[in-house]
């Protein structure tokens, strides 16, 4: 085995966002009679020492790199974002960009292996959608396509039961089509979950194996709009990842092509807020519009305001406001989740966050004996124990 490589010890570190003394809590390195534990993790960095593999170990998985990784003779590129498509409240923490750098590395990897293995199975049919349009080509056309493409009517959306079911029902159109949906906005616990501000939807335009990536970490009622608008991106050609509703023009774009796939312009009057000039009952017209359609009240009140029907300044009001409550309401459910029993199984809310595009796949691929356990265990992101549960049909 060769010796492990110093400088990939400081950017492994660096990379995940943290800084020594972080470093040396989570690796459990103690301090001895000679040296303190932040001297000891300097000897390792710099060479003077080398690390033990049990302390590998524990570097590879709260570095969250592959433990081969340590004996690469320099450390890799920067892992590709794609475009960056946000408009940021401000600076991101280093080890908040560092898990977000992180899970798109991660959802890159799996979606390279559905692409390989679609290739190599001869399933592999090209999307004429992927990257068929340019913002050029106009609001109108992109918008056209996005409903060709989904073959779904928004009566049909809106007459699902509730919000969740009506977010499944577009879902599966999208799966339908080719492009595989996956709900993740942590790396597996809740320590590492990224909030809404910094990341809300990553696409990647493959022709093959198109994947759009939701943060279910958002608030539910707008899982519906991200997906809309990441399958725009998709449209566009782009790969890349979205924040909150953007200020530049390809976010812009989007914005308004999958709102108004959710709430044309001829329904804009229907709101009935024109003549309202209380703030607090334009905010209960809007959400009582909202719930009605299973739309988000954030999108109902963008569209009012790209619509004219509201001022940006009241707009920008709303949306505060519409925020704040969620996140009011996020921590109730929370609390009430802690003294509650029962609910979803561990596996019934690992599936749904999968989807069944990329379960069908694998499924189907395990099956034939042209997928291993641990290949598809990689593909859904679970321990191989675990795969056979997660195929079942009835994924308890």
């Amino acid at each position: 085995m060769p010796a492990v490589n110093p400088q990939i010890l400081i950017w492994a570190r660096e990379t995940a966002g943290l800084p020594p003394h972080e470093a040396v809590r989570k690796l459990a390195i103690r301090d001895t009679q000679k040296m303190t534990a932040l001297a000891r993790l300097t000897a390792y960095e710099t060479g003077a020492e080398d690390p033990s593999h049990p302390l590998l170990l524990k570097m590879s998985r709260q570095y969250r790199r592959p433990l081969h990784t340590f004996y690469l003779s320099a450390p890799p590129p920067k892992g590709d974002r794609g475009a960056d498509f946000r408009t940021l409240p401000g600076e991101i923490p280093p080890q908040k960009a560092a898990i977000l750098d992180a899970l798109i590395r991660e959802m890159r990897s799996r979606q390279s292996m559905v692409r390989d293995l679609l290739k190599d199975e001869d399933e592999a049919e090209p999307l004429s959608c992927i990257g068929s349009h340019a913002i050029a080509d106009g609001q109108p056309a992109v918008l056209d396509s996005l409903r060709t493409l989904l073959k779904i009517e928004l009566a049909d959306y809106r007459s699902r039961k509730n919000a969740d079911a009506a977010f499944n029902f577009l879902r599966t159109g999208a799966e339908r089509a080719g492009i595989f949906v996956l709900l993740k906005g942590d790396l597996g616990s809740h320590h590492t979950a990224i909030e809404q501000e910094i990341f809300r939807g990553f696409s990647i335009a493959d022709k093959i194996a198109p994947f759009i990536i939701i943060n279910d970490k958002d608030a539910r009622a707008a899982w519906t709009f991200t997906l809309l608008h990441e399958t725009v991106h998709l449209i566009l050609g782009h790969t890349g990842i979205s924040g909150q509703p953007g200020e530049n023009e390809t976010e812009r774009f989007c914005d308004d092509t999958a709102s108004q796939f959710l709430l044309p312009d001829y329904e804009i009057e229907k709101i009935g807020i024109e003549n309202i000039a209380e703030f607090d009952a334009i905010a209960q017209r809007i959400s009582e519009f909202a719930n009605k359609h299973h739309l988000s009240r954030t999108l109902v009140a963008y569209r009012a305001y790209r619509a004219g029907a509201i001022r940006q300044d009241k707009y920008v009001q709303l949306s505060k406001k519409f925020r704040d409550d969620w996140h009011q309401q996020r921590d109730i459910q929370r609390t009430q989740r802690k003294s509650q029993t029962g609910g979803p199984s561990y596996y019934a809310v690992r599936r749904h966050r999968l989807g069944s595009g990329l379960i069908s796949l694998t499924r189907r691929m395990v099956a034939s004996g042209e997928l291993s356990t641990s290949r598809a265990a990689r593909i859904l992101g679970v321990r191989p124990s675990q795969v056979q549960t997660i195929l079942a049909s009835d994924g308890q």
